[in-house]
């Protein structure tokens, strides 16, 4: 595993954890992790137990039991070591968004393509919510029927003027602000659930409300260069109509993911604040006994539930991350995932959506998908 921040911890959670969970074809062993600082990488190895650490990443591409590089780097890195761990024969799993600009995530994407043997996984984990797996499994057997109207909005609260500059309110670094980091999964979702793509943005607002941040333990302010709100318009190209909102400074929300449907048979609705339940309209009914039903999607027959606890014992965040660890050893092994895995290709084409929404902002206009590549 390259990088050792807080997502460097969720991931190493999950493949610490997930052979105590789940029935794998083939044996986990977390091998070695790479990180920037020496001191910290080791603390960071003896804290979470990987046997062996270096701050030189290319200890991890000429090694040869290494079968999968795991990258959960500062965005602007991706490419750089994407493509040298492909070059070296191994599988690479990457953090969302694939790349901090959309040139890298072409050439990402691109050079798979250049190595069918190996396997290439984007860390879109909420689609491992057992709510989301649901959800999209609703949708596939087509009990919504024709889908209208989608809805997404991720509400974070983090983002004031108190939060110390760090990479991520970089533009150089990070590529983008709340819009790569959280209508990145916004967009993924819409488009995993509903098994349609996006064909046009008419309408977009970027915001930057902060402009200047406070070093971490400094006096002194550096420039932030990155969006702190991103709403966008979108249609499909089986009609769907959409909105999309990102921010990082919807105060009293600390982590509301959420997506509704709306459809001729039904709809749903998502909040991952209450990430065990399913919102469930099904129009089918008689009138008087219609109503939103809230599913409590813990039971056994749930998707992944089944790997952990008796019904009605929920699961959290970082479960999400085990159940996608899951699927990627299966799929290694040549095993169908549970739910479908994003790969270089489809993450760029989530991204090539960011990309539209940023163009459609900033030039205020409609921009079409065929115009952005």
């Amino acid at each position: 595993m390259i990088g050792t921040g807080f997502m460097g911890r969720v991931h190493s959670h999950a493949w610490q954890s997930v052979s105590s969970f789940f029935d794998l074809p083939r044996r986990v062993e977390p091998t070695i992790v790479c990180g920037r600082d020496q001191a910290k990488t080791v603390a960071f190895a003896e804290q979470w137990r990987w046997p062996s650490s270096t701050v030189e990443s290319s200890r991890l591409l000429v090694d040869e039991p290494i079968d999968l590089v795991d990258l959960v780097t500062p965005n602007h890195l991706h490419a750089e070591h994407a493509l040298a761990a492909l070059e070296a024969g191994k599988h690479v799993a990457c953090e969302k968004p694939l790349a901090g600009t959309l040139a890298d995530a072409r050439v990402m994407a691109e050079a798979a393509c250049l190595h069918p043997r190996q396997r290439t996984f984007v860390w879109f984990n909420y689609r491992r919510c057992p709510a989301i797996a649901l959800a999209h499994r609703l949708v596939n057997e087509k009990r919504l029927g024709r889908i209208f109207h989608l809805r997404a909005t991720y509400l974070q609260d983090w983002g004031g003027q108190e939060t110390p500059h760090s990479w991520r309110f970089q533009a150089d670094v990070a590529g983008s602000g709340a819009h790569g980091d959280l209508n990145a999964h916004l967009v993924d979702l819409a488009r995993f659930i509903t098994g349609d793509e996006i064909v046009e943005v008419n309408g977009a607002i970027e915001a930057m409300f902060i402009k200047t941040r406070r070093r971490d333990g400094n006096v002194k302010h550096r420039r932030s260069t990155v969006d702190d709100a991103v709403l966008f318009l979108a249609r499909f190209s089986r009609g769907i109509i959409a909105s999309f909102e990102a921010t990082r400074l919807a105060t009293g929300n600390r982590n509301r993911n959420s997506i509704e449907i709306n459809g001729e048979k039904g709809s749903l609705r998502f909040d991952f604040e209450r990430m065990n339940e399913l919102q469930w309209w099904d129009q089918t009914l008689d009138p008087e006994v219609q109503g939103w039903s809230s599913i409590h999607c813990t039971h056994a027959t749930h998707p992944y539930v089944r790997s952990y606890w008796p019904p009605g014992h929920g699961l959290g965040y970082e479960h999400t991350f085990i159940n996608q660890a899951a699927d990627m050893v299966g799929v290694l092994a040549r095993r169908k995932p549970l739910v479908p895995l994003a790969d270089f290709e489809d993450a760029y084409q989530t991204q090539r959506v960011l990309e539209c929404a940023i163009q459609a902002a900033r030039n205020r206009c409609a921009v079409k998908m065929s115009e952005i590549q």
